[in-house]
């Protein structure tokens, strides 16, 4: 197996990535939103809710 990052070997350590330099790299694409997994786009929640008329909360 080789690293999906820089397609050397992978290490057991770090596997599927052959460093911690790599994983790291990999886990910062998602954080960024570099990595999206596709779908439909989610709706506003508060959007979707229809309004209710139960007046102020005390």
């Amino acid at each position: 197996m080789t690293c999906p990052i820089c397609r050397k070997p992978s290490d057991t350590k770090y596997r599927p990535f052959c460093s911690r330099r790599c994983a790291d790299v990999d886990l910062g694409r998602w954080l960024s939103g570099s990595y999206v997994i596709p779908g439909h786009p989610e709706e506003d929640e508060t959007a979707a809710r229809p309004p209710t008329d139960d007046g102020p909360v005390h």
